[in-house]
């Protein structure tokens, strides 16, 4: 998103598409379909999908009706953004080229409504157990991305839906949920102090929504999951909001 872009910036994260239930994704898909009337520009903060890899000459079909209203939203010259997460940072030249998407597969550094931002899913930052930050290393690795594109696609999305719950803590444990939510707004006020020159912080992957200020008016946001009752967040220039799609 270039300096001089919009001056209101949807955000979303953790929809999950692909494993939640019908009525989650036609949720998704109104709120696609709504963000003209919330922002001027769209950031999708990792796990749009519960899984995405993008094969040379193959898509997931399941996900055509959500490609769709992206497709649209760009028409209309909506800006998207999307920012890779531990379940669908396997995207290439289909989201930048064909969609016109400006995909990141890690970590990186934007202008958002005017605020020099700094955007990551959060998986790989604060994990609570080594094992996720194994399975972190382990699925980003260009050797693994490799061995898994030589696979047939029909073979490769069929493991994908057998082990997707394993590429994330699924932990429903309130005490490990409330640790990892610390620790990941420790980690985003130390690069806050660090980095004066950062004005927001954007992270998400814990589905815990949080938003704190400093006094400098920078400040730290998780948006939450959007599929936790539609939460999202709006970043002007002046404020940062939390909220929830009705």
């Amino acid at each position: 998103m270039p300096d001089s872009s919009p001056q209101r910036v949807v955000v979303v994260a953790d929809a999950h598409l692909g494993q939640v239930p019908p009525a989650s994704v036609a949720r998704f898909h109104a709120f696609l379909d709504a963000v003209p009337s919330l922002g001027d520009a769209l950031l999708i903060n990792g796990d749009l999908f519960d899984f995405w890899f993008e094969y040379k000459t193959v898509i997931p079909r399941k996900h055509f009706p959500t490609i769709n209203r992206l497709h649209a939203l760009r028409s209309a010259g909506i800006p998207i953004t999307l920012i890779g997460g531990n379940h669908d940072r396997w995207g290439g030249d289909f989201l930048k080229q064909d969609l016109g998407i400006a995909f990141h597969p890690a970590e990186t550094e934007l202008t958002l409504a005017g605020r020099r931002a700094f955007v990551a899913h959060g998986d790989g930052l604060t994990e609570q157990h080594w094992s996720a930050g194994l399975l972190h290393r382990v699925t980003a690795h260009p050797v693994t991305i490799a061995v898994f594109r030589a696979l047939h696609p029909a073979i490769g999305f069929w493991i994908a839906d057998q082990f997707s719950r394993h590429l994330a803590d699924s932990t429903k444990d309130r005490a490990v949920l409330d640790r990892a939510a610390a620790a990941q707004a420790a980690y985003a006020k130390a690069l806050l102090a660090r980095r004066p020159e950062i004005g927001l912080v954007v992270l998400a992957h814990t589905h815990r929504p949080r938003l704190e200020r400093l006094p400098d008016g920078r400040a730290y946001l998780n948006p939450g999951a959007f599929l936790d009752d539609g939460r999202y967040a709006v970043v002007t220039a002046e404020t940062v909001e939390l909220k929830e799609f009705r």
